[in-house]
């Protein structure tokens, strides 16, 4: 009996990840008439903020940030947001999703802070960071990826 039980459980699993991959496919189609508006940098549904995307030696990066000050708060932590970059093959579009990116955070004082490594998470590359005081943040991300090669990306979000 509990051997029928895991293989329900088992077969659950295996047919919500096409759903899954769907609704990911799909929230990110909607994503994609916005960037073509003229809007820099937009707040999107759910508290997502897109700081934009570059390329960089036939690697692109989509930099974000989601305010998770509530949540953060609710389980006794200072950080504010959840800063994220989704990297892709330029040519081919392919998600990559393994290699090193860190990123280095400027203040709207100018201080620099030492470099914060982001971790592989569902499709993206992420770290919760303390953004509080107002004004212009400075985000350089450095990537190493597969083919070893390090590449820089610079992003700005401002704080009012």
């Amino acid at each position: 009996m509990k051997r029928v039980g895991k293989l329900v459980l088992i077969a659950v699993f295996m047919l919500s990840l096409p759903l899954s991959a769907f609704a990911a496919s799909h929230e990110m189609e909607e994503m994609e008439p916005m960037k073509d508006m003229g809007h820099g940098k937009m707040m999107m549904e759910g508290g997502m903020i897109m700081l934009g995307e570059q390329t960089v030696d036939g690697v692109k990066a989509m930099a974000h940030l989601k305010d998770v000050k509530a949540a953060m708060s609710m389980m006794g932590m200072e950080g504010t947001h959840h800063f994220m970059v989704m990297l892709s093959d330029a040519e081919s579009g392919k998600s990559i999703d393994s290699g090193l990116v860190a990123v280095k955070i400027t203040d709207p004082e100018g201080n620099v802070a030492s470099p914060l490594k982001l971790m592989g998470m569902q499709g993206h590359f992420g770290v919760d960071v303390t953004l509080t005081e107002k004004g212009e943040y400075q985000f350089e991300v450095g990537t190493k990826v597969k083919d070893g090669k390090k590449r820089q990306y610079h992003f700005s979000y401002t704080i009012k």
